[in-house]
């Protein structure tokens, strides 16, 4: 993976370019404060419970004394959940260090590369399948689920040709994807997953202090090796070509700190669930404070991290919104996400390549005519599909009669007032959700860039569940409202902290739309976590639902299809004009800043309409443009139609999966459609980077 840096070696560590740094305080000092602030806050961790028992009776424990209670307290709940909170800490600060100084992106940390999602899910597998056996070994399968996932991702970005931007986006789109499938199984095993929904947003109150000693040794280990790379990695900072030049084997170096960060990132998965930021923050931190060398980085950067771990713990329990146990990933990441926005503002663009967002197919294709033909064919064919399966069979034969208003009651009323309006609402919100990510794609000419990943359903997530948190009265109706607003209110966010000297880059824009998604996820979690027992309505919700959707539904979607569709049309020549770079389009006399800002927010709106109705749906608006691409090119009077198509066909195949896989029970479409989406998403991405 090609760097960014380009200063000197005494700032080996990746950081925001083009700015002064201030004057170093000292690798003494930044450690040597790192380890006073982590026994305040961890004697102030020990002393914080709702028992009764405060720091005086603590410490009389500590020295040999006090009462049974006070004893207990003590050594079977706080003492545990510190440890917890410092190995965890401390592993995922040193992952974070030697991915970011391996790879030279300043934005890198073991959950945006996608090695956290990976060691949950494998986590999971284990739980359902009884594989893990106890605490070392689940450790190990934490660690084979991580390293996967960092294949994954390094693939997904083209390998070593790959640039930081990219690696982050196939970083954040595979974790989109196995958050899906660790949700999906969640949803299918539910007695051996019962406690994995609080677990799965890292918490120390599921600290077990045999298992937190079990991974000290390799916690050392990862400290041993981080240390040994040190002097590599100094040198590794000047480049990869200057680095060669000094003897450095570069491949082999960034391997290995791979490889450890990975191991140090599955410590802390075993032993609190998934947590993140940690792994970004920390070091940052300590760079900020002016260390740069890694034989103090590394030590600092775990001191650090433990200590950042503790105190968010800490202002969780303490600042919970209804008394309810918060976990302690959710408030790093809500405190961790403004400093991911902050960097990839800072974050110097690249210039996007002009032309296509990805290479169409190559060779002969078949008419574009015959194609969309086609595609309603299919489109109808799924629709028939998901009116004839469900928990009550309808005989395909009877289907016409049905539609048509005739036949047994029974069935006309599934068919008619249950399924069909719901299976076309699945159709009009994929093919919105698609046609805003082929405009999102086109704009930024990113591959891996929808609203998703722009914040915009993040937003709108988020101002659902707020609605129904703090106003638990509000009719259910007023949900499509806050979506709007909270999708609205998240791209105005994402745009204007992308607009640097009056220009938009469109790489930034991506950029900082992943830090406002992980922003609105993380505010979206701490209402729905600390207020779980009340918003069991709105986990549904936030996966991506088409339950009990009917016609009031269908006329919103309806009416932004009329609505959105001439507009669209009308933007077809200035988005392709867009796609070819920034000189091409101000040539040609058009005002590229307000055409990108206009057709962008044609693109929110037609989201935020189909996410008001049917919720947070990932990945359609990433793998629909990505097949229509592969099937008619990068043209958008072409691309656009076709990617409706594949979306609405993905939604409802997911709409129809969902109901009849586990009848009468369902599967949230949304999760659906991401697994479904998936597979085919990764591979085209590799297929196009092979074909580069």
């Amino acid at each position: 993976m090609t760097g960014i840096a380009t200063r000197p070696v005494r700032t080996a560590a990746p950081g925001p370019a083009g700015r002064a740094h201030r004057p170093p305080i000292g690798p003494a000092a930044v450690v040597l404060g790192g380890v006073l602030a982590l026994l305040v806050v961890a004697v102030a961790h020990l002393g914080y419970g709702r028992s009764g028992v405060g720091l005086g009776d603590l410490l009389r424990v500590l020295l040999g004394g006090g009462d049974a209670d006070a004893r207990s307290v003590l050594l079977g709940g706080r003492l545990p959940r510190t440890l917890a909170g410092l190995v965890a800490g401390a592993s995922l600060a040193v992952a974070g260090c030697l991915l970011q100084s391996s790879v030279r992106n300043p934005l890198a940390s073991p959950d945006t590369l996608g090695v956290t999602a990976g060691a949950y899910l494998a986590v999971a597998v284990s739980a359902i399948t009884g594989f893990s056996l106890g605490d070392l070994p689940r450790g190990g399968v934490a660690f084979v689920g991580g390293l996967l996932a960092a294949a994954l991702v390094h693939t997904v970005a083209g390998g070593s040709r790959g640039r930081p931007a990219h690696l982050v986006l196939a970083g954040v789109s595979v974790t989109l994807a196995l958050s899906s499938v660790t949700a999906v199984l969640v949803v299918l095993f539910q007695e051996e997953t019962g406690a994995v929904f609080f677990w799965g947003h890292g918490s120390l109150a599921v600290a077990d202090s045999a298992r937190s000693v079990a991974v000290l040794p390799l916690l050392a280990a990862g400290l041993l090796g981080g240390l040994l790379l040190a002097r590599t990695l100094d040198i590794l900072g000047t480049g990869d070509e200057t680095a060669r030049g000094l003897g450095v084997r570069v491949g082999r170096v960034r391997l290995t700190a791979v490889l450890l960060s990975v191991l140090l990132t599955a410590c802390a998965v075993a032993v609190t669930g998934p947590i993140g930021f940690v792994g970004l923050a920390a070091p940052h931190l300590v760079r900020f404070a002016g260390v740069r060398r890694h034989a103090a980085l590394v030590p600092a950067a775990a001191v650090w991290g433990a200590t950042l771990l503790l105190g968010a713990d800490l202002l969780a329990r303490v600042t919970s919104p209804t008394g309810n146990e918060v976990p302690a990933g959710v408030v790093t990441a809500l405190f961790g996400a403004p400093l991911f926005l902050w960097l990839a503002r800072r974050l110097p663009a690249e210039p996007a390549a002009p032309g296509t967002v990805m290479p169409g197919r190559r060779g002969r294709r078949l008419p574009y005519p015959a194609l969309l033909l086609g595609g309603v064919a299919a489109v109808c064919a799924l629709l028939a599909g998901g009116l004839v399966l469900g928990d009550i069979s309808v005989p395909l034969a009877e289907l016409p009669r049905l539609l048509a208003g005739g036949g047994d009651e029974l069935l006309r009323g599934v068919v008619l007032e249950y399924r069909l309006p719901r299976l076309l609402v699945a159709a009009l919100a994929g093919a919105l959700l698609a046609v805003a990510g082929g405009i999102v794609q086109t704009v930024s000419r990113n591959p891996l860039a929808d609203l998703t990943v722009m914040g915009v359903s993040g937003g709108a997530g988020f101002a659902a569940a707020l609605v129904l948190v703090a106003l638990p009265s509000v009719p259910y109706a007023a949900l499509p409202v806050a979506a709007l607003l909270g999708g609205a209110a998240a791209f105005a966010l994402t745009y204007g902290l992308s607009l640097r000297k009056g220009s938009v880059a469109p790489e930034r824009l991506v950029l900082v739309g992943i830090g406002t998604f992980a922003l609105t996820t993380a505010a979206t979690n701490y209402l729905v976590v600390g207020a779980r027992f009340q918003v069991a309505q709105a986990l549904t919700w936030l996966s991506g639902s088409t339950y009990a959707r009917d016609t009031t539904d269908l006329s919103v979607l309806a009416g932004a299809a009329v609505v959105g569709v001439p507009l669209v049309v009308l933007a077809f020549r200035r988005l392709d004009l867009l796609a070819l770079g920034e000189d091409t389009p101000r040539t040609l006399g058009l005002p590229l800043e307000r055409t990108r800002l206009a057709v962008l927010a044609l693109a929110v709106a037609l989201a935020a309409c189909a996410v008001a109705v049917v919720g947070t749906v990932a990945f359609v608006g990433l793998v629909a443009p990505h097949a229509a691409r592969m099937l008619v090119g990068s043209r958008t009077h072409r691309l656009l139609p076709t990617a409706a198509l594949a979306g609405a066909a993905l939604m409802v195949a997911a709409d129809t999966v969902g109901r009849a896989a586990i009848a009468p029970a369902e599967i949230p479409s949304g999760l659906l459609a991401a697994l479904i989406g998936t597979p085919y998403f990764v591979w085209q991405l590799r297929r196009g980077h092979r074909a580069g």
